[in-house]
């Protein structure tokens, strides 16, 4: 992964932020929205784009793009820092491979002791019982 590759793929486009904020918000464009193709890029190779796949499926749209917003603060420089690092986290993350889990044989001390445990429990229920005449 070469990340001044992928970040030269990225689209930007500042749009105007929604919600309250009075005239700021009404006459500045200061909210960003990253949108970044994850089948054309150059920069992944195809083992990587189907594990992004597969891992951001629920942040991709049905054309595989995946876009994020950006309106924390009121100056559009520090957004677009914002959302790009944001995105160079998802795929950090998204390009983990997790370990595969080794199976492990069950200690016989643990098996052992299982065992005594079921013992004890049922010579007390057996103390509990009537004695038989």
């Amino acid at each position: 992964m070469e990340i001044e590759k992928i970040i030269s793929e990225l689209n930007f486009k500042a749009v105007r932020s929604s919600g309250a904020g009075g005239q700021n918000v009404n006459k500045v464009s200061s909210k960003v929205v990253l949108t970044f193709d994850l089948n054309a890029s150059q920069a992944l190779n195809e083992q990587e784009k189907a594990l992004l796949a597969i891992k951001l499926a629920t942040k991709l749209t049905s054309e595989n793009l995946l876009i994020l917003n950006c309106d924390e603060d009121r100056s559009q420089l520090k957004n677009k820092a914002i959302v790009t690092k944001r995105f160079l986290d998802f795929i950090k993350k998204g390009l983990i491979v997790p370990k595969k889990r080794k199976e492990t044989k069950v200690p016989h001390s643990v098996i052992e002791k299982r065992i005594k445990e079921k013992r004890n429990t049922s010579e007390i229920k057996e103390t509990r019982k009537k004695p038989k005449l």
